[in-house]
């Protein structure tokens, strides 16, 4: 393998390199919306508690 073809190679795989870089970026900011989206889905979805619900018991004998 002469010089040219071995730079001509390596510029190919630093390419496709960059190529993959980006496009797992892209995947990773998509994934982090989707959990934003699905937490304020769930925020929402759900009401909050009442502040004493299961903090007291009533008893009568």
């Amino acid at each position: 393998m002469d010089i040219a073809a071995l730079s001509m190679a390596m510029s190919q795989a630093s390419v496709q390199q960059a190529a993959s870089l980006q496009v797992l970026g892209m995947a990773k900011n998509q994934t982090e919306m989707n959990g934003q989206q699905m937490v304020q889905l769930l925020n929402s979805a759900v009401p909050a508690p009442h502040p004493t619900s299961g903090s007291i018991i009533d008893i009568k004998v």
